[in-house]
């Protein structure tokens, strides 16, 4: 009765909740640093228009995101068509895998990665490559000579998680050239409002050349709505046809449409949220380097370190007072 194939994959472990810390060990204070969450809270913004909007969740929410689409795309500048909404990029990362491969094709990634594309690869029967980074980083030309006839999309966190590390503009573009043409390449953007880099790839430009590119972004970090679950997909138009067609009806609830909106003008949350970020990375690597620690210089709002012993260890320990955080 039961699929064997689900016997073989591991579920996703989110960071650890912080009631349940509490709970577990007796704790009043806990910080946790495990789901690269905003520090800040939500938007103020989104949350006035999450209140203004509870009197009609009785009602089913707007099938297409029609506000949110119409507003979004003024912002960068997109016809409404190239954008489509997820439940989280998670679930448009399987909406991807759904439309665009078939049982037993493959789907490449990095090797220490966002973990969920290999996940949802296998929950849809696909193979998962998993190409080791170098240096903390995709090795774009790796993927690229490891590209086989049954490899139909290629996922790329960019910045990456856990390392933090982002591939650069003359990387990207030297790995799109000469790409096979039947290649879905998927630039996972979670963390772009982080990136202060200026060799960083403008992949909104390889949307608009008509590459066969994908771009997923959420409102989950900059925005803090990660309870929520919204994330939205950049594609051409036929692109999203298709990925409509795998798509649930009523997927984005109305509660994290309006939060959305509203929390795409808020501009003050967004440019504090940053220099927080900002300030407390430079505070880090500051307390790292005097106390002599290995760290990878980051491009998002988490940093990941080499304590030269068992990350698990570690990780216990922290929790025993109070610190939630991942071991890689």
């Amino acid at each position: 009765m039961i699929n064997r194939k689900i016997l073989e994959i591991t579920p996703y472990q989110p960071g650890k909740p912080i009631e349940e810390l509490r709970r577990e060990l007796g704790l009043k204070k806990v910080i946790k640093l495990a789901s690269n969450e905003n520090p800040l809270g939500p938007s103020p913004k989104a949350v006035s228009a999450i209140k203004r909007a509870l009197t009609k969740i009785n009602r089913y929410p707007e099938g297409s995101c029609f506000y949110l689409r119409q507003r979004l795309s003024k912002k960068l500048k997109v016809k409404p068509q190239n954008l489509i909404f997820g439940n989280g990029s998670d679930e448009l990362i399987d909406i991807i895998i759904k439309a665009f491969s078939e049982p037993d094709d493959e789907i490449i990634t990095a090797d220490t990665t966002f973990l969920e594309y290999k996940i949802i690869a296998q929950q849809n029967g696909r193979r998962v490559k998993a190409v080791h980074l170098k240096d903390f980083k995709y090795d774009l030309q790796r993927i690229k000579k490891d590209i086989s006839p049954k490899a139909k999309v290629i996922f790329i966190a960019n910045p990456n998680n856990p390392t933090g590390t982002y591939v650069n503009r003359y990387e990207v573009d030297k790995f799109l050239n000469g790409l096979p043409g039947d290649i879905v390449v998927v630039f996972d953007e979670a963390y772009l409002e982080f990136v202060e880099h200026k060799d960083f790839p403008l992949s909104l430009n390889y949307f608009r050349q008509g590459r066969k590119v994908i771009i997923l972004r959420t409102f989950s970090k900059i925005y803090g709505l990660a309870g929520l679950r919204i994330g939205y997909g950049i594609a051409g138009e036929e692109f999203i046809r298709h990925m409509e067609r795998a798509r649930q009806p009523f997927n984005v609830n109305s509660l994290a449409q309006e939060a959305g909106l509203a929390a795409l003008d808020d501009t003050a949350f967004i440019r504090k949220a940053q220099r927080v970020v900002r300030e407390g990375r430079k505070y880090l690597y500051s307390g790292l380097d005097r106390l002599k620690i290995k760290y990878i210089p980051s491009a998002a709002n988490f940093i990941l370190i080499d304590l030269r012993q068992d990350g698990l260890k570690i990780f216990n320990k922290l929790l025993k007072q109070g610190v939630i955080v991942r071991d890689m």
